[in-house]
């Protein structure tokens, strides 16, 4: 009889557990969107994304072909790879340009290849340069909202610092400023 009891409050105090856990992600369901929101670089809107992306086609035209970097311009890196899922591809990285403390869709801090092809480009900035000269606030290109990236980190760059990536020339699923492209691959790289 005491195995009986003790076997039913055992049962009935997991099932509690389970019930409070349960509840306690559906009540942080609204927020947990609004995090993911901001990791993929929700835009405001889908017009201004188009021009974002427009223009910086209009400013890497020139860079299709790796052949093209301009100088100052270097890999980074190789491939990346996502964690789970997608790429972003080979990164050519401008070292003046990232610590300009400047963000100008013209001159993207970062160029981003597979297989030779421009996928996109990466806007990088060093977050303490950038928020001294900006009062604080985090930086916004043609209304799109940066990322911060924190230390540790998985590049191993030592400070923090804001970044967005557009993926102007290939297809992202996702969504034209998410970080990841499962349209990318570093497969033979």
């Amino acid at each position: 009889m005491s195995t009986r009891i003790t076997t039913r409050i055992h049962t009935s105090a997991i099932s509690f557990l389970r019930l409070a856990i349960l509840s306690s992600l559906v009540t942080a369901a609204p927020f947990l969107a609004v995090g993911q929101t901001n990791h993929h670089h929700a835009g405001p809107d889908q017009a201004t994304s188009a021009v974002l992306v427009q223009k910086v086609r209009n400013a890497t035209r020139a860079f299709l072909d790796v052949s093209n970097v301009p100088d100052g311009y270097g890999p980074f890196l190789g491939c990346v790879s996502g964690p789970d899922h997608g790429a972003m591809g080979v990164h050519y990285v401008n070292g003046t340009l990232v610590g300009d403390g400047k963000i100008e869709v013209s001159t993207p801090e970062a160029l981003i290849y597979e297989n030779s092809k421009l996928v996109g480009v990466e806007y990088i900035v060093d977050a303490a340069t950038w928020l001294a000269n900006n009062n604080n606030t985090p930086p916004v290109l043609e209304g799109q909202s940066f990322q911060l990236v924190g230390i540790p980190n998985r590049f191993n760059i030592p400070a923090p610092f804001f970044e967005l990536h557009v993926w102007a020339w290939r297809h992202n699923p996702n969504g034209a400023f998410v970080d990841w492209n499962d349209h990318v691959n570093c497969e033979g790289k």
